[in-house]
């Protein structure tokens, strides 16, 4: 079995110089809380919540976690907002090349080649192509070779018009459910990087096309990826895997997207192309 990986890039954990009651009370309104609706879900009250934001008082290190776990942060802004209250990281941020993170290394391996013969990618939470399988470039083939090289983005690569974008039959309604995803990555998560590719790939030609409603069967499922190739059209539905009792912070930003076929055709294809265990 041969994976294509590529584990070198990583993002380094950022601690901000903002308050906690600050970041705080951007999260809670982020999350479309009010100070009571909060205290309530956290069972403390709300002049003590008020008294927090304020920084009229300090939390406590299992407060700032409670109130983080109600609000969905991300395991490294909960870092973030942990040492603004004057405590430790709780959550480690061991790039996949540490020594000790092999193990790991594998196990996405394994998951990665698991689901051959349908493309499969491990993505970091901007995007980016941390690994894929050997069936990835049934996808790729034909883009632009500087689409390929460095730091991949997944999204970026789909979208440019040197990219996947000529092939896509269905275009516009793959574009409008990507930029969907993002704007949701968006609203989860606040990241900067991703508020710049949003504004990138809108940028992309197509918008127009995708402006208005997309028509849907009563029989569709999902969105699909439709791709033109020289033997004929594949048709792909995307799924994500999410690691969700990870502790760790990379292993906690990844997801891995396999596109497994429509039809019968796509399966039939992969299946004469990729050795699914090979």
């Amino acid at each position: 079995m041969e994976t294509t990986l590529d584990f070198g890039h990583h993002r380094p954990m950022e601690i901000g110089t903002s308050s906690f009651g600050t970041q705080l009370r951007q999260w809670r309104v982020r999350r479309r809380f009010t100070q009571l609706a909060l205290a309530l879900e956290a069972d403390i009250s709300q002049r003590h919540l008020s008294f927090v934001e304020s920084g009229r008082s300090k939390p406590s290190r299992e407060m700032v976690l409670r109130l983080a776990e109600h609000l969905r942060v991300p395991l490294g802004e909960q870092n973030r907002m942990l040492v603004a209250a004057g405590y430790a990281p709780a959550y480690g941020d061991r790039p996949l090349t540490s020594p000790d993170m092999v193990g790991t290394r594998e196990m996405i391996d394994r998951l990665l080649a698991g689901y051959q013969p349908y493309p499969a990618l491990a993505l970091d939470r901007s995007w980016t192509i941390l690994a894929m399988n050997k069936a990835v470039p049934v996808l790729t083939e034909g883009v632009d070779p500087t689409l390929l090289t460095g730091q991949v983005n997944a999204l970026r690569l789909t979208l440019h018009p040197q990219g996947l974008a000529p092939r896509i039959v269905n275009l516009p309604a793959w574009r409008s459910h990507i930029l969907r995803r993002l704007s949701h990555d968006i609203e989860l998560s606040a990241d900067q990087s991703l508020i710049d590719l949003l504004e990138e790939l809108k940028s992309y030609p197509g918008g127009h096309r995708a402006a208005g409603r997309v028509a849907y069967q009563p029989s569709d499922i999902a969105v699909p990826l439709v791709l033109d190739h020289p033997r004929g059209q594949l048709s792909f539905i995307s799924a994500t895997t999410i690691f969700g009792t990870a502790v760790n912070i990379t292993l906690a930003d990844m997801v891995v997207e396999a596109f497994l076929p429509a039809d019968g055709w796509t399966a039939e294809f992969l299946r004469g192309e990729f050795d699914p265990v090979d």
